[in-house]
């Protein structure tokens, strides 16, 4: 006598994804697109949920939400002079993908032209789910244009003209040149050196007229010869501070852009013989790890770079979610900054 035929149908417990692939004829991968609505074709998604029932099966929510997840891939986009600021961008980012289960693409674009970046924006929206823009190609026209044509939701850090395009996380970058600015005055300097950032970056340009309008508030001028380029980049600040203390009546105090440079500075000012701060005073910008690593400590703003990964990230989920409702909502997210107070700046010393 044959043995009656058992039922497909299993525990519920007993079941899992695999084996609803296997009688599907799929992947898990499209099983979990399948129960959670993410992309697949109709068929495939009827086929899915016919095994689904003839098997009982029943998802795991945790498991099916950190799957979801999984599936959320967002780029980092870098070509950043910066290394402090880039190294705790990325580790903000890490830490805050890496909780929410996200994937991570870091991809590197090394001087690029436009009809280059165009291409490389095309290529990488068609593998990523939303894009992160940090300095300096949070200012880049032609990615921004091609991601935002492609309906790829993108989260620029600290960008200028372009921020009624996309989203944007960002701190005052005018209070906070002027703030800095301000403390050097409190402290008697009137001859002030200033090492500009990139002449394409909102941020470097929103910095210095910061700083000049706190010179100005003040009754003081602003002397072009005190004025230096800068990259953001140590090098750069290197030539700039040369340029500086080399003139015929130097500064009292160097306004750096941002840390690499304010480091660079004060290493020019002991090479020449200066002590930092009696004989010159110097302050940066980021308060990145390059403000602790130089003797004395830098004075600096503090950019909360881990809270503008977390709040970039936060961003980017909820657009990537309205995205399936075909609604596009733009964010301009400010930061507060934070003045830091160290050992690099004191009173100036006597007559110059």
């Amino acid at each position: 006598m044959d043995k009656p035929k058992k039922s497909v149908r299993r525990k519920t417990s007993g079941v899992t994804i695999d084996e609803v692939a296997a009688l599907a004829g799929v992947s898990p991968m499209t099983v979990s697109r399948a129960i959670n609505q993410g992309k697949v074709r109709d068929v495939t998604r009827e086929r899915v949920m016919r095994a689904v029932r003839e098997l009982g099966y029943t998802p795991n929510l945790a498991a099916s939400s950190l799957a979801a997840a999984q599936h959320t891939r967002i780029a980092l986009i870098y070509t950043n002079p910066s290394g402090a600021y880039l190294r705790e961008l990325l580790v903000g980012l890490l830490r805050v993908a890496s909780n929410a289960a996200i994937q991570l693409v870091v991809d590197y674009w090394d001087d690029l032209d436009p009809a280059a970046e165009h291409k490389a924006a095309r290529a990488l929206a068609g593998r990523v789910d939303g894009v992160i823009l940090p300095p300096p190609l949070c200012e880049s026209q032609p990615a921004v244009t091609e991601l935002v044509r492609a309906g790829i939701p993108v989260v620029a850090i600290a960008p200028g003209h372009l921020g009624n395009a996309i989203s944007c996380v960002r701190i005052d970058d005018f209070h906070a040149g002027k703030e800095l600015a301000e403390h050097l005055i409190q402290h008697g300097h009137r001859r002030i050196g200033f090492i500009r950032g990139r002449d394409d970056l909102s941020a470097s340009a929103r910095r210095y007229d910061g700083f000049v309008t706190a010179l100005h508030e003040a009754g003081l001028e602003v002397e072009p010869a005190l004025v230096q380029p800068g990259d953001y980049t140590y090098r750069s600040g290197l030539a700039a501070a040369e340029k500086l203390l080399c003139h015929r009546r130097p500064p009292t105090a160097i306004f750096a852009s941002n840390d690499d440079m304010g480091a660079a500075a004060i290493s020019v000012a002991h090479r020449r013989g200066l002590e930092v701060p009696r004989d010159l005073s110097v302050v940066g910008f980021d308060d990145s790890s390059a403000a602790t690593t130089v003797w004395p400590e830098l004075t600096t703003i503090h950019q909360p770079i881990a809270s503008m990964a977390d709040a970039a990230i936060d961003i980017l989920l909820r657009s990537i979610r309205r995205r399936s409702d075909g609604a596009r909502v733009l964010t301009d997210h400010v930061v507060p900054h934070r003045l830091v107070v160290r050992d690099s700046v004191a009173r100036p010393p006597g007559p110059r």
